[in-house]
Formats: C-alpha cells, sequence, structure tokens
C-alpha cells in the first residue's frame, strides 16, 4: 500500500488562505502527483485533482457531504441545513426539487429576464460615466431572479439585497470584517426570505406555478413534513445567491472580450463559438476552488488508503486546468470546445458527476445561458471603451474577481 504524500507543515490553513486557488495544484506538482495530504484547520484531509479524482470524489457509495463542508462556510456561503449537505435519500428529495425548478422553458425566462434587464439599463450608461459592470450585473441578476423566483423586491431594496448576496459569496475565505460582513448578510439574508416563505404560506404572498418560491415553500419530505421555515430560506437562498454569483463569470467574459477582442466577431456570427466562449470562460477563470466531502466508509484506490471519516478536497480550479486533460491549460482557447461532447468529470467549474442525482451544481444550466445572454449584450446591443484600470485577477483571492469590477466607459447602443 503506497503512502500520500503529506505536508510537513503542522496545519496549512494559512498556506491555503495565502496561495488560494492554487494551493492544491503547487503541492501536486511538488509531490509529482495528483493526491497528497496536508492539515487543514487542524484536521487531516486529503486534497485530490484530475479527472480520475473527481470520479472517485463524485462516488456517492463513497463519500458523504454531512459534516464536510467548514463551519464557516455554512455559516455564510450555504447555510446550515442545505442541500449541499446532504446524503442518499434525504439527498435525492431535494435535489428532485431543485432540478423540477430547473426546466428548460425555466431557464429560458429567468435569461430572458435578466436580458430585459441589461437592454433596460443601457440607456442610462450612455450618461458618460464610468460604469462598475461588476456592480450593474450583480443588481441586474439580482432583480431578474427575485422576479423569476417569486421574491418580492422593491427598487428601494435590489442595492441592500444584493450586497448581502455578495457578503455570503465573499465571507467564508475572508478573515475579519469580510467575514463578519458574511456572518451579517447571511442572517439579513435568511430572516428576509423566512419572512417571504411565511407570507407564502399563509397565503398572503400568492407564487406562480413552478416559481422557486412556491416549489420549496410547499415542499414536503418523504414523512409529508413542510421543510422547516429556516431550511427553505436556506433552499431558497441557495436558487437566489449561486444566481447573482454569476455576476463573476460575466465580468470574466467581459475580461476574456477585452483581452481577445478576435472573439468578437466570432460570437457575434456563431452560436457554435457563442457556446465555446462561453464554455471556456467557465473553465478558464476561477471560480469555486474546490468541494469538500468525507469518505463513508475506509476504501483503497490507486494504492492509497482512504480512512472513514477522513475529510477530501476535491481541487476544481486545479482540475480544470489540468494539463492531462486540457492542452496548454494556461492559455484562453475556446476552440477547444468546438464539437465537445462533454465530461462530467473534467469540466468542473460548478462540480462534477451528474446533475439529477448527483452534487453537480443544480444551477449550471442557468450559468450558462446567462452567460449567453451577457455576451451577446457586450459583442451586440451596446459598444463602449475600456478605460485604463487595474485587471489583474489574483488567484490569491477567493472568490477572485479584478480590483476595478471592469470599467467600462462612452457606452452606446448599437442600432
Amino acid at each position: 500500500m503506497a503512502t500520500i504524500p503529506t505536508e510537513r507543515s503542522p496545519d496549512s490553513s494559512v498556506a491555503f488562505l495565502r496561495d488560494g486557488y492554487r494551493f492544491v495544484g503547487r503541492r501536486c506538482n511538488r509531490h509529482g502527483t495528483d493526491i497528497f495530504q496536508a492539515r487543514l484547520l487542524l484536521e487531516p484531509t486529503i486534497c485530490l485533482r484530475g479527472r480520475a479524482a473527481a470520479e472517485l470524489f463524485y462516488d456517492t457509495e463513497r463519500f458523504v457531504r454531512a459534516g464536510a463542508m467548514p463551519k464557516r462556510a455554512q455559516r455564510t456561503l450555504t447555510g446550515r441545513g442545505g442541500v449541499q449537505g446532504l446524503d442518499g435519500a434525504d439527498h435525492a428529495d431535494r435535489k428532485a426539487m431543485f432540478m423540477s425548478i430547473m426546466t428548460p422553458a425555466a431557464v429560458r425566462q429567468l435569461a430572458q429576464l435578466f436580458d430585459d434587464e441589461w437592454r433596460a439599463r443601457v440607456p442610462s450608461w450612455e450618461s458618460g460615466r464610468p460604469v462598475v459592470l461588476y456592480d450593474e450585473v450583480g443588481r441586474m441578476l439580482t432583480r431578474a431572479v427575485c422576479a423569476w423566483a417569486g421574491v418580492p423586491l422593491a427598487d428601494s431594496e435590489v442595492d441592500r439585497r444584493t450586497a448581502e448576496l455578495h457578503a455570503m459569496i465573499e465571507g467564508p475565505a475572508a478573515l475579519g470584517p469580510q467575514h463578519w460582513r458574511g456572518l451579517w448578510g447571511r442572517r439579513r439574508g435568511e430572516r428576509w426570505i423566512g419572512q417571504v416563505v411565511d407570507r407564502q404560506r399563509a397565503g398572503t404572498l400568492p407564487a406562480p406555478d413552478g416559481s422557486a418560491l412556491r416549489v420549496i415553500a410547499e415542499h414536503r419530505d418523504a414523512h409529508g413534513r413542510l421543510l422547516p421555515r429556516r431550511i427553505a430560506a436556506v433552499e431558497l437562498l441557495n436558487v437566489l445567491r449561486p444566481t447573482v454569483a454569476v455576476d463573476r463569470f460575466v465580468v470574466f467574459a467581459a475580461l476574456a472580450l477585452h483581452d481577445h477582442p478576435a472573439w468578437r466577431e466570432r460570437v457575434r456570427e456563431s452560436d457554435e463559438a457563442a457556446e465555446s466562449f462561453v464554455q471556456e470562460v467557465r473553465r478558464y477563470y476561477p471560480f469555486f476552488p474546490v468541494a469538500a466531502a468525507r469518505v463513508r466508509r475506509s476504501f483503497d484506490w490507486q494504492g492509497y488508503h482512504f480512512p472513514r471519516g477522513r475529510r477530501v478536497l476535491l481541487d476544481l480550479y486545479g482540475t480544470n486546468h489540468h494539463p492531462a486533460l486540457w492542452p496548454e491549460p494556461e492559455r484562453f482557447r475556446p476552440e477547444r470546445f468546438t464539437g465537445w461532447r462533454g465530461d462530467p468529470f473534467a469540466l468542473v467549474p460548478q462540480g462534477g458527476g451528474e446533475h439529477l442525482t448527483g452534487h453537480r451544481c443544480a444551477g449550471e444550466w442557468i450559468t450558462i445561458e446567462l452567460l449567453k445572454r451577457a455576451v451577446t449584450n457586450l459583442t451586440t446591443t451596446m459598444r463602449y471603451d475600456v478605460p485604463p484600470q487595474d485587471l489583474a485577477l489574483s488567484l490569491h483571492r477567493m472568490p477572485a474577481l479584478p480590483p476595478s469590477g471592469f470599467l467600462v466607459t462612452n457606452v452606446r447602443r448599437t442600432a
């Protein structure tokens, strides 16, 4: 039996925060393998990357999600009791609830709402003042997803609710005030959505059939019980928050168009090129750094022993940049997706495996469709200039974002 290479440091938590998205990959390269072990938050943790690792990681016979995610992430990003931490029949029931919302027609409806928001905002950007794309897209997505989900949102609330959702996204890997803002955002968000759930259940806020609010508020488990109010709020936020997080991908798409201007014409002329471009944005740019699980029962894999209960991290960024999967992985090359038939364990920006039964993100189709609409608007609906600014993308920051948020000026509508 081979010994898993182990980091010498008594704890690598600070190194994880320092190295960010490259923490796992750098150590795999140093050890000459796609597996190593380190202590994170004082706990032995096996770290993996690559396609074979992803296929292993999403084997529900070998891994569970309960107790895998650090408490600081549950208290900010996902909430306690949500679908991400469930296993077995409970996970299957809750995942089916989410997938019932993600019909092709519903995905198109959300994308159209986002498209409408974008086109309605363009005239106000023509004033000549600099526009921070990240801020604008975040607010547009908040408006669109709340309207789509059946959650009422007054104009006066948009900035506050967007800030709360952003705080949840940015809180898990942050220290000090930024992490505290994540805790604040989570508390405020659950209180807000809990009240919305109460109103829907009381009949004072009727939600459309098939809307996220109605489906989640009225969902009953295998025992015929409604979800507890707080859990229903957590799960509805698990629709709103990931949708708003797509604003980062939109900024990455704008950055890619700026750095690779030849692709502006290509995506305008071809749906296939636009699809390839969007997939390469999702592969190339950093989104979720890692996913966490625990070993269900002891087993051996490729000569290595995985003891029961051991925490395991799959390097999502490192798998998307693995040279055995992606030739020239550090080059932005959308043409690599021309004719691509998909591989649930190779392209994993939002998790791997199956959507219907596994732990792959239920909203992945939403992400792709929203990105396509954003790319169309950036290349067809409007023209703009990109002034000098700090567009450096630090892989030390989790989640990553250019410091400027991507400024555009001299916005003008096309004919």
